[in-house]
């Protein structure tokens, strides 16, 4: 094909290679990075702009101010003021110098630079001994252009080394990219129409897709952000509208009284629940005596709860003789879950069974056999619920804890073992609202805000490891008082590639030196459950003082006697997680505290640290663990595969999401199955990107 005939007939779905400008090289390179076609080349967004509109010259400064600062690279190395290392890096521009300066985990900015490199540079202006920038953000520009005149925004692309060296920098990919709009421009159809534009206030999807990768103005930039980041939360709001439709269509059955079971547990308590533990059991009886089967996410923060709640929803639905399943995501949770039920359900002498994937076969076919005949009338387990072989008499719930890290598919294929049963799902892990609108878009959503009235927050301190001396002193005092502790690291055994903290050779040190006259246990994930079994039982009868262990506890740990939590290398480990750890304390009546000891001081772990310092409150830990990770990373990546953000930010766009989710249900509750002819666009996009969905929805 030649580069002519190439150029006339480029179309949207035209394989890159073929694109003028590209050629086998780079069409490679291009699909290794997940750039197939020319319409998804249109989709590579840039991920920052620099605006030579605005540049200063660097003899024109002022202290104080924030700043676009270009020039070229005259020296850089480490270097030492006192203890403290950094990193410098000296640049010209002809009118004047300028160093930038980099604190706290430098070694990844050191191999960035090559002297002579053009590079611009952002940040607030300080003076000493000369203008200077400590930790601005940079760019280093592409040789043969000319930085200063452009006078324009300019893109600045996202590009791995592969696709550097065949020539697609940022200023490469504005060149094909220039090359596919000029060839494809007629071709981009809008699938919302001229009346649904002119109400939103958007941009038509030609014009945001020029202005994105070439905007005129801030203004227009602006504009063309909205309207793509509009796109992107409309089609995922109107999946939520589709799924919330077709799950309120189906009826189920109804399950209006409260039975014998829940009233013997219940009256068998020995403590009162909080308002907002009662306020859940309403709405969820309310659920339980509609037509329309349940499904509700409830949301608390590690011990607010959560389970009690659960089992008394479980417990109507078993008085009318239904069964019910509750399916945990790890072993070590489901045998926890598992033991809470049984000992809360004790009074009510419910059957209730454990299914993992570890048992015999004689034990498994027991179960299955059980719950076939209705013999079983609660169980608990792992993925080993949705096998084959497993069959219920009559199953009228299921409950699902941590679902977030479960996919769709698994999730439905327990629900598909029951004839539209109630669903229940639970989360320790507090989702912002926006977030929960997109994630959980098609639940209703009832919140565990309250603590159990005897609870004490966690007083949370992060430290130096020189302080490990005072640490242990006190830990010491806890123990002597007859409380427990608890002492986590981040892996198990010394690594040649990580300088961390290991279970290991921390067990031993700990064991035979620092606490040699005191009773310490020991587990972590790669132990047999027999063992682990053993040391959990000791910790809980409190013959065990202090328990060494990875995070093999972050769930399913309930010791009401712990008090001090110690967490090694705590920069290593992501907010979430450090909540759902220091969350193993604080259960009892007794004041705790978790100690966060800190090896490395990157600026992002020292913010981290810094969070957990101030607040106990799970929502806002969650909110901030979003901004620093993104939903991909906040759940795990494979368990939300109708989450591929592009442009969409779940924890700035929550104008959007709140307007996008109205104007998506608006649109299904007036065309359920999207067949008006002003929706037909809308439909044909709604499946090409969510193909592997359209069996939760009645669109086809």
């Amino acid at each position: 094909m030649t580069s002519a005939t190439t150029y006339y007939q480029t179309n949207i779905d035209t394989d890159i290679t073929y694109l003028k400008g590209v050629g086998p090289q780079r069409g490679r390179a291009l699909k290794q990075f997940g750039i197939e076609n020319t319409g998804q080349l249109l989709y590579h967004f840039p991920r920052r702009y620099l605006d030579r509109t605005n540049i200063k010259k660097i003899n024109q400064v002022k202290i104080g101010e924030e700043a676009v600062l270009i020039g070229k690279v005259e020296s850089f190395g480490l270097k030492q003021a006192g203890r403290r290392r950094f990193f410098q890096l000296n640049m010209d521009d002809s009118y004047g110098y300028l160093s930038c300066v980099w604190f706290n985990g430098i070694s990844w900015i050191s191999d960035k630079f090559q002297i002579g490199d053009n590079i611009a540079v952002f940040g607030k202006i300080e003076f000493r001994n000369g203008f200077q920038i400590i930790h601005p953000e940079f760019d280093i520009l592409e040789e043969g252009e000319d930085p200063v005149n452009t006078g324009k925004i300019l893109p600045q692309y996202a590009s791995t080394a592969g696709l550097k060296s065949v020539g697609l920098d940022s200023r490469g990919f504005r060149k094909i990219i220039n090359i596919a709009l000029e060839l494809v421009s007629s071709q981009i159809i809008d699938y919302f129409t001229p009346p649904f534009r002119e109400e939103e206030e958007l941009y038509s999807l030609m014009d945001a897709l020029l202005q994105i990768h070439n905007p005129t103005d801030a203004h227009h930039l602006q504009s063309a952000v909205y309207r793509l980041k509009y796109d992107e939360h409309f089609f995922l709001q109107l999946l939520m509208a589709l799924k919330k439709m077709k799950r309120d269509d189906q009826r189920g059955r109804v399950f209006s009284k409260r039975g014998e079971y829940e009233k013997l547990i219940f009256d068998q308590l020995d403590f009162s629940l909080t308002s907002a533990q009662i306020q859940v059991l309403k709405d969820i009886r309310n659920d339980l005596g509609s037509t329309t089967p349940m499904n509700r996410l409830i949301q608390g923060d590690v011990g607010s709860g959560k389970t009690i709640v659960a089992i008394l929803a479980a417990a109507i639905v078993v008085s009318h003789g239904s069964q019910v399943a509750v399916m945990a995501p790890t072993e070590i949770l489901a045998e926890q879950h598992f033991k809470s039920f049984e000992l809360f359900c004790k009074p009510a002498e419910m059957k209730i069974a454990l299914l993992t994937g570890n048992l015999k076969k004689g034990e498994r076919e027991e179960i299955y056999n059980g719950l076939q005949n209705g013999h079983i009338q609660m169980v608990v387990g792992t993925h080993a619920l949705i096998q084959e072989g497993v069959s219920f008499q009559d199953l009228g719930m299921i409950i699902v804890d941590e679902q977030h890290r479960f996919g769709v598919e698994q999730r439905k294929a327990l629900i598909d073992k029951g004839y539209s049963p109630e669903v229940l799902a639970l989360t320790a892990t507090p989702i912002p609202r926006t977030l929960a609108f997109t994630i959980h878009g098609d639940m209703q959503i009832s919140i565990i805000d309250e603590l159990p009235k005897n609870r004490l927050p966690v007083i949370t301190k992060v430290v130096e490891p020189s302080r490990m001396e005072k640490v242990y002193d006190f830990m010491r005092k806890e123990m002597d008082a007859g409380r427990q502790c608890f002492v986590i690291f981040p892996i198990i055994e010394e690594s040649e590639t990580r300088d961390w903290k290991a279970a290991d050779t921390g067990f031993k040190h700990l064991s035979t030196s620092v606490f040699q006259n005191y009773q310490l246990g020991y587990i972590h994930g790669k132990m047999k459950k027999e063992e682990r079994d053993e040391q959990m039982a000791a910790m809980a009868d409190n013959h065990i003082q202090c328990l060494v262990a990875t995070t093999v506890v972050e769930v399913g740990i309930d010791i009401p006697n712990s008090t001090v939590m110690v967490i090694e290398n705590a920069e290593r480990f992501g907010l979430t997680q450090l909540h759902q750890l220091r969350g193993r304390i604080g259960r009892g009546s007794h004041q705790s505290y978790c100690i966060l000891v800190k090896h490395g001081d990157s600026p992002e772990s020292v913010h981290r640290l810094q969070v957990m310092e101030s607040t106990t409150d799970g929502f806002k830990i969650s909110d901030e663990d979003l901004k620093l990770r993104g939903p991909g990373e906040f759940f795990g990546k494979k368990q939300h595969g109708y989450i591929k953000s592009k442009i969409a930010n779940f924890t700035e766009d929550g104008a959007i999401i709140r307007q996008t989710r109205k104007r998506a249900f608006d649109l299904v509750a007036n065309d359920p199955n999207l067949q008006l002819e002003r929706n037909q666009k809308i439909k044909e996009q709604f499946i090409e990107n969510y193909r592997h969905m359209l069996e939760f929805v009645n669109i086809n």
